[in-house]
């Protein structure tokens, strides 16, 4: 007769199973359909992903805006953000767009993965600096509301494929309004004092942050501003897109 130390392992055990039982039976009742184009087989199908068109060099060296040659950009000229660097990975255009969307609304959680390896395979291309990957937070109360925040599954994707940990370096004090009706002085406004440190060690290391979306930089402004007591070695922000909106 098994002993009570085995029930745990029974447990597990009997979930594993359920898990390999059930998800045939809900792909043969919600069959995988790619969120952008809806061909069958998966979520976001090879062809989509194939039209992604990565922002790369020759890039502004500071917020990573496409420009026609080397250099640093007229708005990091005049108002640079506190970051050593930043890179998205495209512009926020179809499919891309569709996929964020259906990930960050829709519950489509199995979409990090897809997503997660293009932010990875952009992270190698670029050589960005980083020793560790910090997820930009949702307030508790919106993370409760969506069930899981998709940075944080970003990022643990993302580590999945690179080796490097996931610290959650940062907290949200604030639920802030929506921002995408905000200009970009609005938006840094908004999002003041929005995050604060939770006392991860970060001294000397790379820290790449980890977001959805770029518009104006300002939610990653404010989180380097909340790491920077923190003395961390370098803050670089990564996104999986980019949506360019006039000042």
């Amino acid at each position: 007769m098994a002993g009570p130390a085995s029930q745990p392992h029974r447990i597990q055990t009997r979930g594993r199973l359920r898990s390999r039982i059930a998800k045939p039976l809900l792909d043969l009742l919600f069959p995988p359909h790619c969120v952008a184009c809806g061909r069958l087989g998966s979520w976001f199908c090879d062809d989509c992903i194939g039209k992604i068109q990565m922002q790369l060099p020759p890039l502004c060296v500071v917020c990573g805006k496409p420009l026609t040659s080397g250099g640093t950009c007229k708005q990091c000229q005049r108002d640079p953000l506190p970051l050593d660097g930043l890179r998205s990975v495209a512009g926020y255009q179809d499919p891309l767009r569709q996929a964020i969307h259906a990930l960050k609304y829709e519950g489509v959680r199995v979409l990090a993965a897809p997503l997660g390896d293009l932010m990875a395979d952009y992270v190698a291309r670029l050589s960005l600096p980083a020793d560790v990957l910090v997820p930009v937070p949702l307030h508790p109360a919106r993370e409760r509301k969506r069930g899981y925040n998709q940075s944080r599954l970003l990022a643990h994707a993302i580590a999945n494929r690179i080796g490097l940990p996931v610290v959650e370096a940062l907290a949200r004090e604030r639920n802030t309004p929506a921002q995408v009706h905000l200009s970009r002085h609005q938006r840094l406004a908004n999002v003041q004092g929005a995050f604060r440190a939770t006392g991860a060690d970060l001294c000397g290391q790379r820290v790449l942050l980890i977001d959805d979306v770029c518009t104006t930089g300002a939610t990653l402004a404010a989180c380097a501003h909340a790491l920077a007591p923190s003395r961390p070695r370098s803050i670089w922000a990564l996104t999986l897109a980019r949506a360019y909106k006039s000042p």
